[in-house]
């Protein structure tokens, strides 16, 4: 079964009341990055009809110390809170989207897929809903509070510990740009570089310029051309464990699974001792 979904296939989703849309829309705000923005604003101009807003900053992930990371993994309890405020109950279908290539939209998918759930990703997000000339409303929904039960979100969640001895067993993928790999450039934490053992493979690569993925068979070579074939034990980090969330959902899409290093770059240069490894 696909991870994603087509606009075609998500309207009739919606025809046949047989979906809840989550708008995950999120970004990294201004130069440098240090803050974020979340997209209310937006989605209460326009969402895809019947979509209800999730918080990615309150409800995606949760505060915590700087030796944790920018974006910790939330606990089970606060994202199924989340989902239920979402009106979601056991059963339900659920299709998340954003406007930023699909990464906040993948961060919900991750959690969500490990909490027990039927959950996918709208293919080229908010600008193929609109593109294709979707309806649109404005406006806040809500819904009754749902009863969904999810099972452990953390069940594929790497400690920094399991992060730093992966690479002997497996292909551990920084999905981060190739400048802030190699250690030329950081702009969001306080060390440049990479852990050591890891390889690059930026997780735009996937994406065409639309923002829909490319075609299974890039996608395969892509991951291939990294070392992944079939039975390869595969993690992925990048700068806080959202981005890595995006390479999960490509890797699924390509039939392999991944485990996700959610405290990533983040978690590894603000604790001391970590060795930084630099270049190619």
């Amino acid at each position: 079964m696909s991870h994603l979904v087509s606009v075609n296939e998500l309207a009739e989703l919606i025809r046949d009341e047989a979906v809840r849309v989550v708008d995950v829309r999120w970004r990294l705000s201004v130069p440098g990055g240090r803050s974020q923005q979340d997209g209310r604003e937006e989605y209460l101009q326009g969402h895809i009809p019947g979509a209800v807003f999730a918080d990615l900053e309150s409800e995606l992930t949760r505060h915590g110390r700087p030796d944790e990371g920018r974006h910790p993994l939330p606990s089970t309890a606060q994202v199924q809170d989340a989902a239920r405020r979402w009106g979601l109950n056991d059963g339900d279908v659920v299709v998340t989207y954003d406007d930023a290539g699909g990464l906040p939209a993948a961060r919900a998918w991750w959690l969500l897929r490990q909490g027990g759930l039927d959950v996918r990703v709208l293919d080229g997000g908010w600008q193929a809903w609109k593109d294709a000339g979707g309806d649109v409303e404005s406006g806040s929904v809500e819904y009754s509070p749902g009863t969904v039960t999810l099972a452990d979100v953390s069940a594929d969640s790497l400690s920094i510990d399991e992060a730093a001895v992966f690479p002997a067993s497996g292909v551990l993928l920084d999905v981060r740009a190739p400048e802030r790999f190699r250690g030329e450039t950081e702009p969001l934490d306080p060390i440049a570089g990479h852990i050591p053992g890891a390889v690059n493979l930026p997780t735009g690569k996937h994406v065409a310029d639309d923002g829909t993925l490319l075609d299974l068979e890039t996608l395969k070579k892509n991951f291939a051309d990294a070392g992944i074939e079939g039975g390869t034990p595969v993690a992925a980090y990048c700068g806080s464990g959202i981005t890595a969330a995006h390479t999960a959902l490509v890797l699924a899409e390509a039939g392999i699974d991944a485990k996700i290093f959610h405290g990533s770059w983040s978690q590894w240069s603000n604790t001391p001792g970590r060795a930084v490894a630099t270049g190619e």
